[in-house]
């Protein structure tokens, strides 16, 4: 996140590690499902702006085959955390920026992730811009934007959710993906004997 600092993907990149939508969810997202609970009501931010408690994205569309999410259970409306809502915020001033310099060459298509000239991104364009960014931060070139997903559920596991909460908040069908593709061990997996057998003997 720090090397995408001021970066166009910057509020990408910070979306994705920190709500776990998927790389094809990010890039369809548009500016009307980016909303916030205002008045007993989910308002869209471009009415209500980002001062509220709670925003959250709906994740209804992905750049996809007739756009429609990858599962049924991939429909879901996802609460944000603050810094995903200060990226998103930040965002929209850039984007509205863009709006003006394009002047009448812009197209609007309502996204939130669109190139300056306002038409959607395309993956090539993410990835070869996402791998400049982790080679930045020291992480090297080998790196896909789907791996920020496997982080957001790697990360909840480690601070212990539930394997069924993440797979909601991510969208799967069973808790079994969640597990066996998208769950990684952050700390050797093998330590806990050793941990108990210090508090044991210690």
């Amino acid at each position: 996140m720090a090397a995408a600092q001021g970066m166009r993907l910057e509020a990408y990149i910070v979306l994705s590690l920190l709500s776990g939508m998927r790389t094809e969810e990010a890039r369809a997202l548009r500016w009307d499902h980016v909303v916030a609970w205002a008045s007993g009501q989910w308002v869209p931010v471009s009415e209500a702006g980002f001062d509220h408690e709670q925003v959250a994205v709906l994740v209804w569309r992905a750049e996809r085959a007739g756009g429609d999410t990858k599962t049924p259970k991939s429909r879901r409306t996802l609460a944000l955390p603050r810094k995903c809502m200060k990226a998103l915020r930040e965002h929209r001033v850039r984007q509205a920026q863009d709006r003006l310099a394009a002047g009448p060459l812009r197209q609007d298509h309502g996204l939130v992730f669109a190139s300056a000239a306002g038409t959607p991104i395309d993956d090539h364009n993410v990835r070869r811009i996402f791998r400049e960014i982790t080679e930045d931060a020291g992480l090297g070139t080998r790196w896909v934007p789907r791996e920020m997903r496997h982080t957001f559920v790697s990360l909840l596991s480690a601070r212990g959710v539930p394997v069924e909460a993440i797979a909601l908040l991510a969208g799967h069908n069973q808790t079994a993906t969640t597990e066996l593709v998208y769950r990684h061990q952050i700390v050797p997996a093998l330590t806990r004997g050793a941990e108990v057998m210090d508090q044991i003997f210690g």
